[in-house]
């Protein structure tokens, strides 16, 4: 796939104006978006993402946007479970809900940057290095094999070394001001714990890629590709956490679901490695003939079957549950992000969860 630098140049362009406006809107009006608002965007940015896949059809062939709509649809996927994280991180920090959505937005913005490092790197090393996919393969399987040990453990959220340091360097008053990150206490410049808490959501969403990225790698090895599916799959994050909101603790089995797609990519590296193997202890050097290249239209109803069978058995398995316990699901469920009201200016503790 050639894509000029035109289209790389444009492609950012108006990813940069699509997150201007999102910041405008954010900024403006600082408010807890309804469901009905957060559904708009969330179908908007689908819509896009529908269109781009469309247009990859158009211009690249069907198999391109086989490849796109495969990596979107699993960095997606890994998206949602990041929320769970992200939503323990809100309630460690106390962050009021009418800023929520500027914390998100921020470590958004912040995890596209990195993730664009990210990729670049990984790019340049599969393109040069075959046995790469060896590596990656073995992490992804090893990683869905841990989802499946950890699937249901709630454990404590611990801040990172990036988080840590920047307490160390930066003193952080203990009450919000707003949805400032700097504030003057007593003469003296400080930041407040929004600062912290995108810093938070920015880093944490980084070491998520470092499953998500080599699982894309995994569908396509083309950078355009695996840059735009992440954007997609970043760009209507912010409105999806509003939406699911207390629904996320109904999807039990996701953390499988995610398991046994992270598994199913990391074969496929392996495979894909073996059929490009040029490492000399490896059958003298020689590609495995007998190891198959999974088309991408099956690894796409794969990826999408498991996702649909893992929703539909934690729907049943959630209703069941809240049957058999006498609780409602008419209101759907409490949220668990929302804070009371004197957790506005508490300073942020430590307590939540870690994948």
């Amino acid at each position: 796939m050639n894509v000029p630098v035109w289209v790389w140049v444009a492609t950012l362009v108006a990813v940069a104006v699509l997150l201007t406006v999102d910041l405008i809107i954010v900024g403006r009006r600082p408010h807890e978006p309804s469901v009905k608002e957060s559904s708009l965007w969330v179908i908007f940015y689908v819509g896009l993402a529908a269109l781009f896949g469309g247009g990859v059809w158009l211009t690249a062939g069907p198999e391109y946007s086989g490849q796109f709509f495969a990596g979107w649809v699993t960095e997606y996927s890994l998206s949602v479970d990041n929320l769970f994280v992200f939503l323990i991180i809100m309630s460690s920090f106390a962050v009021p809900r009418v800023y929520q959505q500027k914390v998100l937005m921020i470590g958004i913005i912040t995890a596209l940057v990195l993730r664009g490092i990210f990729i670049a790197v990984g790019a340049a090393l599969v393109a040069r290095f075959v046995w790469v996919f060896f590596i990656f393969g073995a992490f992804l399987i090893y990683t869905g094999f841990k989802l499946v040990r950890g699937g249901d453990e709630d454990d404590d959220y611990n801040e990172n070394a990036i988080i840590r340091w920047s307490r160390k360097i930066m003193p952080v008053t203990k009450e919000y001001d707003g949805g400032k990150l700097f504030a003057h206490v007593n003469g003296r410049r400080m930041a407040t714990p929004m600062l912290i808490v995108m810093v938070a959501i920015g880093t944490t969403d980084l070491m998520f890629a470092v499953d998500s990225i080599p699982a894309i790698f995994g569908l396509t090895q083309e950078g355009y590709l695996v840059f735009t599916a992440n954007v997609f799959a970043l760009m209507g994050l912010r409105q999806l956490y509003f939406l699911l909101g207390g629904l996320l603790d109904r999807l039990v089995y996701l953390s499988y679901g995610l398991a046994a797609v992270l598994g199913f990519i990391g074969v496929k590296l392996v495979l894909h490695a073996l059929h490009e193997n040029n490492l000399p202890f490896i059958n003298g050097g020689r590609p495995v003939e007998w190891a198959p290249d999974i088309p991408t239209l099956a690894s796409l109803l794969v990826i999408v079957g498991i996702l649909l069978i893992a929703t539909v058995l934690s729907l049943i398995k959630s209703a069941s549950t809240r049957r058999a316990t006498g609780v409602s699901t008419a209101g759907g469920g409490t949220d668990p992000v929302a804070p009371t009201e004197s957790s506005t200016t508490t300073a942020p503790h430590e307590v939540g969860r870690k994948r």
